[in-house]
């Protein structure tokens, strides 16, 4: 009678992790990019939540990749888009070949002399491995969980927060651009 009772026991105790309401798997459901704070290229704390109510565009950059250039098209999205709540997010990245070896100043300086670029360049982070920032581990996991392969991935979030889709580097900017007025 006590071994049942203790299994009975287990069983109560136990049934809020395999129920299918979950509350750790409700917790899950109700993650998105506000759940995550960045720093800015001064060091300042930013809260993701900050961008409720916008379709936002978060991408790794590098100043030296051959990918480089697609600052040009991404700042032209931003102004096309930036009146109807559109923010590009970019976050520079030095784990590919070293492209972005610049501090948070020098990558500024060189996207505003060089392109002209208006939207948010936060601070240096890292999207891979051990060190990866909170904020690409979701990324990456609510897309498939694979690594980011290059500099210039592209993860588009709706005003709700959620992902809708991510690019690799290569893809077609005229695609996000169809992705991007559709959810606006």
């Amino acid at each position: 009678m006590k071994k049942q009772l203790w299994l009975l026991s287990l069983v109560f105790l136990l049934a809020p992790f395999v129920n299918s309401k979950n509350p750790v798997k409700q917790k899950t459901k109700t993650m998105s990019v506000y759940n995550f704070t960045v720093e800015n290229s001064k060091g300042d704390k930013v809260n993701l939540a900050d961008y409720k109510g916008k379709t936002l565009l978060i991408v790794n950059v590098a100043s030296k990749c051959g990918y480089t250039k697609q600052y040009k098209p991404l700042e032209a999205l931003y102004e096309k888009y930036k009146d109807k709540d559109f923010v590009i997010l970019g976050f520079p990245c030095n784990q590919f070949a070293g492209q972005e070896p610049g501090s948070n100043e020098e990558i500024q300086s060189f996207c505003q002399l060089n392109y002209g670029v208006t939207f948010p360049v936060f601070g240096k982070l890292k999207v891979n491995g051990k060190e990866a920032h909170p904020l690409y581990v979701y990324l990456k996991e609510e897309t498939g969980g694979g690594r980011i392969m290059w500099n210039f991935n592209k993860f588009l979030i709706d005003k709700n927060g959620k992902i809708i889709k991510r690019y690799l580097s290569g893809d077609s900017l005229e695609e996000l651009e169809a992705d991007i007025k559709a959810i606006l």
